[in-house]
């Protein structure tokens, strides 16, 4: 039956046989997982002997729950996360029409999942757009409960939009066009401080060497540039035995690490130009939707993209593919499972099961090499093999 994970005071308290959900997903998600759980299996079989095995257990949400139950996201769904604490899931189809704006926002909404994590590296042989794409080795911190992820917007013509347009003219004196549609873009110090302290805890604990603060505070001064000053108390406040600013330094952190900052447009440059300089991301959400993206472009395509979705504080977390559902090719056994194979790679380092992690690296890093892959490579790669997903997953377990 297996055995619930719970929180500590040290962490993560994980027992041999952890209950772990999962929600298979829409589309070409029932290809993907049945590929990468016999990886994760094969990875924790190998790595601890038998002493160790996840107890898988279904949960639903998509189409799948709407077949099933007539909801997108069932309760029993988000009570079984906020249980069990680690959950790994496929992509699901955004509802169309009212309600739930997208399933996915609402899982991270309703846990108060804060920190949106995503590893970008160059697993070699992967097509680049890019001559040197080995260059790219980052760690994304994206805040997921504030900025204009809160979804706090009025629809342009409506009454709630005029009267919102009336109450900012006569409070404020700011002159909107009455046929706007406005959004709210709330940013707090609570919000940022927990976002930017899970990024510098991350690079501790990791050996990462910076933490970089990026933001559009030449601009938006009193948010994103807000986002930048509380970052740089927190460093002060709590972290000043481990981290430096850059101003505090000269740019020479000594053995500490070191916290910088970055305007958002110039970042976007900088990845491209010289990624060697930066290590760990921490930004608000819209920021980090475009360098995540704009990241995995970079090494490869978000189609490998790993994502965890992370509450330091509760410990719960889902992991994810970040990519969609790609609904022509469900049932065909064709696309790459890389990012849930990665994601789940991501959750075992999360759970302390470093040991099954590694050997999803090995594995998926000997399928490339080897140049066996899912059609999206293969089309890239001179010489490639092409396999389907199932057998790519066998693939990555001969590696292993």
């Amino acid at each position: 039956m297996g055995t619930p994970i719970t929180m500590g005071s040290e962490g993560l308290v994980v027992p041999n046989d952890p209950i772990i959900p999962f929600i298979e997903g829409d589309g070409t998600g029932p290809d993907i997982w049945a590929a990468a759980v016999r990886v994760f299996d094969a990875a924790v079989e190998k790595a601890y002997g038998g002493e160790r095995k996840v107890a898988w257990v279904e949960v639903l949400a998509g189409e799948k729950a709407l077949d099933e139950t007539g909801s997108w996201l069932p309760d029993e769904t988000v009570e079984a996360f906020g249980k069990y604490l680690v959950g790994i899931k496929g992509p699901l189809t955004t509802p169309v029409g009212g309600g739930i704006r997208s399933l996915n926002v609402a899982l991270r909404q309703i846990l108060d999942l804060y920190a949106c994590v995503r590893p970008v590296r160059w697993f070699a042989g992967v097509p680049s757009p890019v001559k040197e794409p080995q260059k790219v080795d980052m760690v994304i911190f994206r805040e997921n409960t504030e900025d204009v992820y809160a979804g706090l917007e009025v629809q342009s013509g409506t009454d709630e939009a005029k009267k919102l347009i009336d109450y900012l003219k006569e409070a404020f004196g700011w002159e909107i066009r009455p046929d706007s549609g406005i959004g709210i873009k709330p940013m707090s110090p609570f919000g940022s401080k927990r976002l930017i302290r899970a990024a510098i805890r991350y690079a501790m604990d990791n050996g990462r060497k910076s933490v970089t603060l990026v933001h559009k505070g030449n601009i938006q001064k009193f948010t994103e540039g807000a986002f930048r000053n509380w970052g740089y108390e927190l460093v002060k406040e709590e972290f000043a035995d481990v981290a430096v600013s850059w101003e505090d330094c000269g740019g020479d952190p000594g053995d500490r690490i070191l916290v910088q900052d970055v305007i958002a447009d110039a970042m976007l440059q900088q990845i491209l130009t010289r990624p060697e300089n930066f290590d760990v991301i921490a930004t608000p959400n819209l920021n980090g939707d475009y360098l995540s993206d704009a990241l995995a472009a970079q090494v490869g395509g978000i189609g490998i993209a790993p994502g965890g979705n992370i509450n330091y504080d509760t410990g719960v977390a889902i992991f994810e593919a970040t990519h969609g559902t790609a609904p022509k090719y469900a049932g065909q056994d064709k696309v790459n499972p890389g990012s849930v194979i990665l994601s789940g790679e991501m959750m075992f380092r999360y759970m302390g099961w470093r040991e099954a992690a590694d050997l999803i690296i090995e594995g998926l890093e000997g399928a490339i090499a080897d140049r066996t892959v899912t059609y999206d490579f293969a089309r890239l790669m001179e010489g490639a093999t092409e396999v389907k997903t199932s057998e790519f997953g066998d693939v990555v377990i001969a590696h292993m």
